[in-house]
């Protein structure tokens, strides 16, 4: 099978979008259900996962102020752009881990003081 650049890069494209949208489907899904029954520990870790959500969300809006090379082929920006969302999630997962933002903790203690939880 010989597939060309521009295959591979709009395979690369939609694997992107696909893994960023069952990210944020799986997120929802686990915000939206029932946390009643959620032990602290369960309680914390969806807080968490909220919190590197919106860290990744921040760094791709900052990310898009950069001015882009012109001279880089479609194609070659596509590859690039997939990795770039890949450095852009890692990047956010070890600020949560690193950094103590807060905004985890803030979410988890609203939570267990307004839902009783």
């Amino acid at each position: 099978m010989n597939m060309g650049i521009n295959g591979i890069s709009a395979m690369a494209d939609q694997i992107s979008s696909s893994a960023y949208s069952s990210k944020a489907s799986a997120l929802q899904d686990r915000l939206g259900g029932d946390l009643s029954s959620a032990t602290d520990e369960e309680l914390m870790d969806v807080c968490k996962e909220f919190e590197a959500y919106f860290v990744e969300q921040v760094l791709k809006e900052v990310e898009k102020t950069i001015p882009k090379d012109e001279e880089e082929d479609a194609s070659m920006s596509q590859l690039t752009d997939y990795f770039k969302e890949e450095m852009i999630q890692t990047l956010a997962d070890e600020v949560c881990e690193q950094q103590e933002l807060g905004l985890a903790q803030q979410m988890y203690e609203q939570m267990k003081r307004n839902y009783s939880l």
